[in-house]
């Protein structure tokens, strides 16, 4: 195993009812509130009205229509309530896309300049607003870590910022704000938490045993899971262990031990810049065709463990196994709902060359990946998922 550093600092408070926390809680920061959101689905699932009547005693300022790939426009507005107003505590209510934005305008709200700067030089982040949570979709374990992905849409840019100071203070994960959700977002949250995993899990370092224990048991409760909160999404069991399941998938736990670049998703950050396309479809599409492309005789026992361990394989022979087991994954995600190719999510093949060398420029592809990428790599997968 690699040596590693392991600190989270979120407090989780899990389960139903624990939203009656916020009061207590948010007023250790003060009391002017930043409520941040997306298009508007809690004003008609009753949360906000909640949060609204808690927060009766705060002084209140909104941010809505943060988008499903958040642009660095809503960072840009928040940041300017933030400074305006003196805001004390951001409240984000919604899933990784709102937590996202809310961390950047955290930081962004003691930058002097464009908050962009601090996605292309993160050592210029040097404090951040304190962050609250109330989680309403779960996907991408925003709620309990330090990164966010903010889109430039001038640029054709999605990127990362990632420091210890964006970790939210508090986040309420209640399994119940979750059964309104349409069943394409419970599908595409399901596939990115488990791409997620598969990205930890497929590094070059393949010695941290109970790293990867864990993440293959994360993975079959995705697998457990994903299909029953879609055709039952009022079933507190389905909802509550992929809502957790989200969590854990990236709080670094997974990673430790590990360590190296990820593989897909950046090469479906750049698909989602150029076309807008919800996260969770990219990596429904461009998954199994990576896995497909980087599997030879060198990573054979890698993927054919994981398909013996996540799917149940059992051919005996490790090529075939695997194989089997890039099947499995298409199937699981055919089986959710999602497009299995470019063209149904209405991506075309005319930027295949601009997005492969964006890809490769932004991202570890090409030093420290599972298999090393070039442009010429990235685009043959784009190819296969036309």
């Amino acid at each position: 195993m690699n040596n590693f550093d392991f600190h989270v600092p979120t407090d989780i408070r899990f389960g139903k009812g624990q939203i009656e926390c916020l009061p207590e809680e948010l007023s250790k920061y003060g009391k002017k509130v930043l409520l941040t959101y997306g298009g508007g689905s809690i004003k008609k699932t009753g949360i906000y009205d909640r949060v609204m009547e808690l927060l009766k005693d705060f002084e209140v300022y909104e941010l809505s229509g943060i988008e499903p790939n958040p642009k660095i426009t809503s960072v840009r507005e928040g940041v300017a309530i933030c400074k305006d107003k003196g805001i004390d505590v951001i409240l984000a209510v919604g899933g990784g896309s709102t937590i996202d934005a809310s961390k950047h305008i955290s930081c962004g709200a003691f930058y002097p300049g464009d908050p962009w700067d601090l996605v292309k030089d993160r050592s210029l982040v040097k404090k951040a607003l304190p962050l609250a949570v109330v989680l309403t979709i779960c996907a991408t374990g925003s709620e309990m870590n330090s990164g966010a992905v903010i889109s430039n849409e001038e640029t054709k840019e999605k990127l990362e910022i990632n420091t210890p100071l964006l970790y939210p203070k508090l986040s309420i994960c209640d399994p119940k704000y979750l059964y309104t959700l349409p069943a394409r977002q419970s599908a595409a949250g399901a596939v990115d938490i488990m791409s997620h995993v598969m990205e930890q899990y497929f590094q070059p370092n393949d010695e941290a045993y109970i790293t990867d224990v864990l993440s293959e048991g994360v993975m079959k409760t995705v697998v457990k899971y994903a299909l029953k909160t879609i055709n039952e999404p009022d079933n507190y069991e389905a909802r509550s262990n992929m809502m957790w399941a989200s969590t854990v998938a990236l709080n670094h736990l997974l990673t430790v031990g590990k360590g190296g670049a990820w593989s897909v998703h950046p090469i479906e950050h750049v698909v989602s810049a150029f076309y807008d396309i919800t996260h969770g479809v990219g990596l429904a599409i461009l998954t199994p065709a990576w896995m497909k492309y980087v599997l030879n005789e060198n990573t054979k026992l890698r993927f054919a463990r994981f398909a013996r361990e996540v799917f149940g394989v059992e051919d005996v022979d490790d090529m075939e196994a695997a194989k089997q087991g890039i099947e499995e994954v298409k199937y699981f995600f055919k089986s959710l709902g999602m497009p299995q190719t470019l063209s149904e999510a209405g991506v075309d093949s005319k930027q295949f060359d601009k997005m492969a060398a964006e890809a490769v420029r932004t991202s570890g592809l090409s030093k420290r990946s599972y298999v090393k990428l070039e442009e010429d790599d990235v685009k043959n997968i784009f190819e296969l998922c036309k």
